[in-house]
């Protein structure tokens, strides 16, 4: 008889990630200076610092792109306007044309058209997305909300551990000198760009219960085997987005990561995986001891896995498709 594989409710990542001559997240820019992004946030101890960030949007993105590439070509469900990496992610029409229940209908309800998404597309199951628009006659239908399994927030500098410089950019132009060139995009071009570098705190959490399951009905419209790949694909895409993180200006700013640390919380009931900032750095103790408490109160409830590098994270994610996730019943 075969082992019964253990079950996994939610996941969370809290770590030190160190990032080098890199511009993945930006403000826009005054004049020919292109302005990177800051945060101001507050430490333990209450002192504010102003530092450079990277937002969620942006690691929700690379991962969303990730996902998406892994779902075609692993044959998952995809709306689209998901495999054409639209960020509306599915069409009113799409699910006006879906038959399976009574999503377009008068009698259609909200429940109706997430159980739709869910079924249709993998991105919109664990992404999340909003109809604003009413789908065919079924009034109900309007801004119905699908909420994310996976949560990214900012990946924001420790303090004292980030900078940034800026360099001079000029476009390579063929007897830059003259002036017999009248086009817009003619000429020379001259600005500067935001080269940054540090140790960026990094935090993110998935649902994994909630792969495939329908918050309004409290069910699953799609079996446990579409789970069980779903969940695995967006484990092993959450990876790909550590490996190869596609943020902006990676053509000729691609990120020199040079480490990657912290710890992979797991929680195997509905209790949430603990997360702690590396903002503060004993982050990884308090993780620890609340990890202790939360098993006190029920046994093998928390499981920990620090990392030090990406072989050691990689390692971890391999044992991740070992589980299977937590359906609540």
């Amino acid at each position: 008889m075969s082992e019964t594989k253990k079950s996994i409710a939610s996941i969370s990542i809290s770590g030190e990630i160190t990032l080098n001559l890199h511009s993945l997240n930006n403000e826009g820019g005054e004049g020919n200076q292109i302005i990177t992004r800051q945060v101001t946030i507050v430490d333990k101890d209450g002192e504010t610092h102003t530092v450079n960030a990277i937002s969620g949007d942006m690691f929700k993105h690379i991962h969303a792109v990730h996902l998406a590439q892994l779902a075609k070509e692993q044959g998952l469900a995809l709306s689209k306007y998901a495999a054409a990496l639209n960020p509306n992610r599915i069409s009113g029409e799409e699910l006006k044309n879906y038959t399976k229940n009574n999503v377009a209908k008068d009698n259609g309800t909200s429940s109706d058209v997430i159980s739709a998404m869910i079924d249709i597309c993998t991105v919109c199951d664990t992404h999340g997305i909003l109809i604003t628009d009413k789908i065919g006659e079924n009034k109900n239908s309007s801004n119905t909300p699908r909420k994310s399994t996976v949560e990214f927030g900012w990946t924001i500098g420790i303090p004292n551990k980030t900078n940034t410089e800026s360099y001079l950019h000029t476009k390579l132009v063929t007897n830059a000198g003259s002036t017999g060139t009248t086009g817009s995009n003619e000429g020379q071009n001259i600005f500067h760009r935001p080269a940054n570098h540090g140790v960026y705190a990094f935090i993110c959490s998935i649902d994994v219960y909630r792969i495939g399951f329908n918050d309004i009905s409290r069910s699953y419209p799609i079996n446990d085997d579409v789970r069980r790949i779903r969940y695995k694909a967006l484990v092993q895409s959450l990876l790909s987005s550590f490996i190869n993180p596609k943020g902006a200006m990676t053509s000729t700013q691609k990120p020199h990561i040079t480490d990657f640390k912290g710890v992979v919380a797991i929680s195997k009931k509905l209790t949430p995986a603990p997360t702690i900032s590396a903002i503060n750095e004993n982050y990884q103790n308090e993780i620890s001891k609340i990890a202790v408490s939360l098993n006190k109160i029920e046994p093998e409830m928390i499981e920990l896995k620090e990392f030090n590098g990406m072989g050691e994270l990689a390692e971890v994610f391999a044992d991740l498709m070992d589980y299977e996730p937590y359906k609540i019943s």
